[in-house]
């Protein structure tokens, strides 16, 4: 349950995002949490895909603002 508890605090989103805003999503099912490996969007009260715009079939808890991606740091 520790490891739950801690992705959970990482998804610090409350509430529902921003309308249209692109943002990660933590997901949980019977094995345990994810992070989708791609972005999400909250629209009418549905889970899509950003990009694709394919509802998203898996139990959203938590969300946050994407995390920028460092390149090249040593």
């Amino acid at each position: 349950m520790a490891t739950r508890d801690r992705r959970l605090a990482e998804f610090d989103g409350a509430g529902e995002p921003p309308p249209g805003l692109p943002v990660e999503v933590l997901c949980e099912d019977h094995s345990g949490t994810y992070q989708l490996p791609f972005a999400c969007r909250y629209v009418g009260g549905r889970w899509q895909n950003h990009e694709a715009g394919i509802a998203v079939e898996a139990t959203v808890i938590g969300w946050r603002l994407p995390r920028v991606k460092h390149t090249g740091v040593a």
